[in-house]
């Protein structure tokens, strides 16, 4: 199962027509699961061996209100690839075209396709049902406040809260667990950004799509069969900062990096973001801690808390309850208690109807809270022509 890259193919052919080649390939190798890839109500696909496919999609309904609501539906298909063969030569053709290869070395990979969608492959013996793949799909055009708003996942009382933290540069983390929509949050929420804002984007696999112009992009890489050329979250991270960012954006934080952005956060490197997979906020901030341990620097807890408690600011949780997703909570760290742990406040709640069959309201309600920062929006408040806003009135 031993594979070349796709940089490594077709070496005298240039680089453009060589990816329109592989494109061809790969599409040609996903025939059984390409209506599917060219319908954009797709979300999700997950192949799991050559005879089990199923697909998540996205459809939107009316109510009575004449609001228009998403919902999330999963399906077995009757379409199946047509041996184990054919499912392993599209896998190696998806990692060629990602430039990574398909080896007993390494069973765990991940990619993405001609589209951005993100690819997930698993390898026997590690699969026991199969070569496994799952892909997940983004919609550019949920990647607007506009769309959160009319498909539910977001409340105009939230995205005008949010908007105000991003106009103050507030550092903001987004929680959630897998397939529950941070990375479309995260996408939506660079709208409250300045135009002019230089944003340094730093991912393992490409997904964001941030609005400001003045973006760049930065994707880690693992090294190559010699040990060669790759670099880490981490080390981009360090190397980012070195590049003058108004933001710094994480697309996911799981390891050592986490220390080095809390510190960033603190430093002068304010209105930053990032996602991390939680299912609360009191989950949110201990697994930053977790994750800050791994940098192998010794502080004491208390310290650790005091710097976590002073660079991020808000908390947004996001949930996916009964085929929606979206968010149900937006939470203020306050501080630290005299005994040292984290004071946290909720600027919106759970709303009590979240969790009822055939709910269509917004996820979340206000709580009345007034954060820590409210004075400092005040101005802004009256100079975008806003009678008041959740949070800051």
């Amino acid at each position: 199962m031993n594979d070349v890259s796709l940089d490594e193919t077709l070496p005298d052919v240039k680089p453009d027509r060589r990816r329109q080649i592989f494109e061809g390939t790969v599409r040609r190798l996903l025939t059984p699961i390409g209506p599917y890839l060219d319908d954009p109500a797709t979300t999700e696909i997950m192949i799991n061996g050559h005879t089990e496919i199923y697909v998540e999609r996205r459809s939107r309904e009316q109510l009575p209100s004449g609001e228009v609501r998403d919902r999330s539906t999963l399906e077995k298909l009757d379409a199946t690839f047509d041996s184990a063969e054919h499912l392993e030569a599209a896998a190696r053709a998806i990692a060629q075209y990602a430039g990574k290869l398909l080896s007993q070395d390494e069973l765990s990979i991940e990619a993405r396709l001609y589209d951005k969608s993100r690819v997930h492959i698993l390898l026997p013996p590690a699969a026991r049902n199969g070569l496994c793949i799952a892909i997940r799909r983004f919609a550019k055009a949920n990647h607007t406040v506009e769309n959160l708003l009319s498909n539910g996942t977001l409340s105009g009382a939230a995205s005008d809260f949010l908007a105000m933290c991003l106009k103050l540069k507030k550092n903001i983390v987004v929680s959630g667990g897998t397939s529950t929509g941070k990375t479309t949050i995260l996408n939506a929420l660079s709208q409250f950004m300045e135009p002019a804002d230089r944003v340094i984007v730093i991912e393992d696999v490409n997904e964001l799509e941030i609005q400001p112009k003045h973006t760049l992009y930065f994707e880690a890489q693992k090294p190559d069969r010699f040990g060669l050329g790759g670099i880490t979250i981490r080390e981009l991270f360090r190397a980012s900062l070195r590049m003058r960012p108004d933001r710094i954006l994480v697309g996911e934080c799981r390891g050592a990096e986490a220390l080095d952005m809390i510190q960033a956060m603190t430093s002068g490197h304010s209105g930053s973001m990032t996602t991390l997979h939680a299912d609360t906020p009191d989950d949110a901030l201990n697994r930053l801690e977790t994750m800050a341990l791994m940098s192998k620097v010794d502080l004491p807890q208390r310290a650790l808390r005091a710097q976590i408690a002073s660079a991020v600011d808000v908390i947004v949780q996001v949930q996916r309850i009964g085929g929606r997703r979206g968010v149900v909570s937006i939470t203020e760290l306050e501080g630290l208690s005299a005994d040292g742990h984290y004071v946290l406040k909720d600027v919106f709640e759970m709303s009590p109807e979240a969790h009822v069959p055939g709910n269509r309201g917004s996820l979340c309600q206000e709580t009345g809270h007034r954060v820590a920062f409210a004075n400092q929006g005040l101005a802004l408040v009256k100079h975008l022509g806003l009678e008041s806003v959740p949070g800051f009135s």
